[in-house]
């Protein structure tokens, strides 16, 4: 079935002229990484290219020179033949407004994707979209360049925490060793990624640690940042996942959440989690999703209340058999 699909997006890609690419919004090192590559990958084909994000890159990723080229804002959509969405589960995922009309390719590695494009490509066994990517290059007829090698292999150890997640497969290892064959450099792109650390964001990672509870069994550890803790930091578009794998390596926590102001009473939370514990199937019951072990959603009403009952319902769902069952 995989095989068959990648042929039917390659014919697709290789038949279009002016494509468009759209990763989602709060975009990330796995889809930020993978728009580059898949930019480059077309280019060499001939096409026209614009791969845009709705949502500002975040720090340090922004500030990084191959970045610079993604456009943030809508589709500028006159003359566009195809857009390929890049880890949306449906179209609003993206935010874009002026796409709809247009033909669509679909590629998420997520399981909580409603088939929306004419061609779609759902892969959860995947460890990143940057892996799916990865195997398009065969019946697109391209050989990977050193540096879209670097990007994709930059997307997978993005999305597998330094390959400390539990979608580090054999298979992404396999398709890392390939990118290295093709030129990718390990070292350069654990240096750029996770070395890159400015010291207000230490100062703001503090803040957030300071702020940690653990529940009374000792399996679910909170974590909360407000935007005030941004503002006086002098922070604003910054990456702080990394804050919840610190908070997932106490001994006995099973799953963390992570509350992040966006607005007056409106919070993103981020769950991660490990064992059994299923963040995606959490993520749902709050109209979110995700992955078995990182997921997300978003929650409305005062922090006070909002910090008392979501914790409590999901100690109450991670005591159910709902999370002994994964996705595969």
């Amino acid at each position: 079935m995989n095989q068959t699909i990648k042929n039917e997006i390659a014919k697709k890609i290789l038949q279009a002229k002016n494509v468009a690419i759209v990763s989602h919004l709060r975009p990330d090192g796995d889809s930020i990484y993978t728009s580059l590559a898949l930019t480059e990958m077309l280019e060499l084909l001939g096409k026209k290219v614009q791969v845009v994000s709705h949502d500002p890159l975040p720090f340090p990723l922004c500030d990084f020179p191959e970045t610079k080229r993604i456009r943030i804002g809508d589709v500028e959509p006159k003359g566009v033949d195809l857009v390929i969405l890049l880890e949306c589960a449906d179209v609003s995922r993206s935010g874009q407004t002026k796409i709809n009309h247009l033909p669509k390719i679909n590629i998420d590695h997520h399981y909580s994707n409603s088939p929306y494009a004419e061609l779609n490509w759902i892969d959860p066994a995947a460890s990143a979209v940057g892996e799916m990517v990865f195997e398009l290059a065969e019946p697109l007829g391209i050989s990977l360049t050193p540096r879209m090698a670097e990007y994709l292999y930059a997307a997978i150890f993005s999305d597998t925490g330094s390959f400390q997640f539990s979608n580090t497969t054999g298979k992404a290892l396999y398709t890392c060793y390939r990118l290295v064959e093709a030129g990718a450099d390990p070292y350069k792109v654990a240096e750029k990624l996770t070395a890159n650390n400015t010291p207000a964001k230490i100062r703001l990672l503090a803040r957030v640690l300071n702020s940690l509870r653990i529940n009374e069994k000792g399996d679910i550890a909170i974590l909360s940042m407000f935007k005030k803790d941004l503002q006086e930091t002098g922070l604003k578009e910054v990456e702080v996942e990394d804050v919840t794998t610190i908070a997932r390596s106490i001994k006995g926590v099973r799953m963390v959440i992570f509350f992040k102001e966006m607005d007056q009473d409106v919070f993103r939370v981020s769950l991660r989690s490990r064992g059994t514990a299923n963040s995606a199937l959490v993520a749902e019951y709050f109209g979110g999703g995700g992955h078995k072990h990182a997921a997300g959603f978003t929650v409305n009403g005062p922090y006070e209340r909002l910090i008392e009952e979501i914790p409590r319902k999901i100690e109450q769902l991670l005591s159910t058999t709902i999370n002994n069952y994964s996705y595969t």
